[in-house]
């Protein structure tokens, strides 16, 4: 399909540039104001699988400061986690640096969400599919009650938007993904392990009970 192939990525590459250009002066209070208030480094990176699982460095903004105990170890994500991290969670603020992962070529605006390297082994043959896409910034999954479905859902949804993928449904995501960023709907909480659990520790122990990676 035209779009897939070409389109797709050239409305990237021009979009996650002129947005960079226009939210110049936001990222930089924001890079402020993280170094201000949860220190540095500004930015979290971590590896993820993008397209046919080629391994890139996902960039955001952190939204958790390093405090540790008195041995060294870093103290439970719900501590560190500060107000002003919620925040930048909450309004998708954390995700702004992404645009450069975008502008490079290793994501696009909208597609599955690049979700961790440790779950590469847990997947399906169906649901490798969303590897197939260059990860999104946003996608069907985050705006389809992201934290309110189970993995074998959200898995789905990836699926159902790699094998629909098209212009409309990019503007569809596109614009439920602004009506509930804007408002301030729980589908674009952090993580769906906070509600169900990591991905990789359910499809093991389902693998072990039964054999199968899905139900």
């Amino acid at each position: 399909m035209i779009y897939a192939r070409f389109i797709k990525r050239i409305l990237d590459f021009l979009l996650s540039l002129c947005a960079i250009i226009v939210l110049s002066p936001v990222l930089l209070v924001l890079c402020i104001l993280v170094r201000t208030k949860l220190g540095s480094p500004i930015f979290f990176k971590q590896e993820r699988p993008g397209r046919n699982e080629k391994i890139f460095t996902l960039c955001k903004f952190r939204t958790m400061t390093d405090e540790r105990d008195e041995n060294g170890n870093l103290l439970p994500d719900n501590v560190r986690l500060t107000k002003f991290g919620k925040f930048l969670r909450a309004t998708s603020l954390d995700e702004l640096p992404e645009l450069l992962n975008i502008l490079k070529g290793d994501m696009s605006i909208i597609g599955p969400r690049p979700l961790l390297v440790s779950y590469l082994p847990y997947y399906s043959e169906r649901e490798k599919l969303r590897h197939s896409v260059r990860p999104g910034l946003t996608g069907l999954a985050q705006v389809s009650g992201r934290n309110f479905i189970d993995w074998d859902k959200r898995m789905e949804k990836d699926v159902e938007y790699v094998e629909n993928l098209s212009f409309a449904m990019d503007i569809k995501v596109l614009w439920m993904t602004v009506q509930t960023v804007l408002g301030h709907q729980d589908e674009v909480a952090e993580d769906t392990n906070a509600v169900e659990g990591n991905f990789a520790q359910i499809r093991q122990k389902r693998l072990d009970e039964t054999g199968k990676l899905t139900k």
